[in-house]
């Protein structure tokens, strides 16, 4: 198991940065193999949503009510209904494994 720690830069404007290693350090935790060119473009990236993160976290929220949607409307609703047949003999039958109705597969952690 890897464990890393990000150390995230200020920038002179106040708001957080990351460097090349960080960015580095992101791409192999996720497994992304960048260019040199592609590290320098996710690197002001990052940082850039970063700050954008922050100045949200900045602005003052008190006494507001969270919202679900940013219009107050209602969703239309459909009638709850089934559309399909049923098929699960059909599928189950070309499946490589069934047991009591249920699909059967390798186990891929022991």
């Amino acid at each position: 198991m890897v464990i890393c720690a990000l150390q995230a830069s200020t920038r002179p404007d106040g708001f957080m940065s990351l460097d090349r290693d960080d960015v580095i350090k992101i791409a192999h935790l996720a497994r992304l193999e960048l260019s040199e060119q592609e590290l320098d473009v996710y690197t002001q990236s990052l940082s850039r949503i970063l700050g954008l993160i922050e100045q949200m976290n900045a602005v003052d929220t008190t006494g507001i009510v969270p919202m679900a949607h940013p219009r107050d409307v209602s969703l239309r609703l459909r009638e709850d209904s089934i559309t399909e047949t049923d098929q699960r003999e059909k599928y189950q039958a070309i499946a490589p494994a069934v047991e009591a109705g249920l699909y059967l597969v390798p186990r891929v952690i022991e």
